[in-house]
């Protein structure tokens, strides 16, 4: 990937929507809601933003919650990504 995100941007890729529920039944393409668990790919460093100094929390590889229609999403070699604020991210999951 030849994607550096700059400031306080985080690089995501969204994680696979589950196609069956608890009780087993099987979803299809329409019923399956936008992901919102995505993995971690890049960080950018962090530094001043908007007049207050940010620190990186999240690391690549961290499992994050965001928000359902947060970032941008764009398309590099065939894959889709979506760049988002790290305040845009809701919780890192354990």
């Amino acid at each position: 990937m030849n994607l550096k995100p700059l400031s306080d941007r985080v690089i995501l890729k969204a994680l696979e929507a589950e196609e069956k529920t608890k009780g087993g039944i099987i979803l299809t393409g329409g019923a399956k809601e936008k992901p919102e668990m995505a993995e971690v790919v890049a960080v950018g460093p962090g530094g001043p933003v908007d007049g207050k100094e940010v620190v990186m929390t999240v690391k690549p590889g961290d499992k994050v919650l965001t928000s359902k229609y947060s970032g941008t999403e764009v398309k590099v070699d065939g894959e889709e990504y979506t760049i988002v604020r790290q305040n845009d991210i809701l919780a890192i999951v354990e």
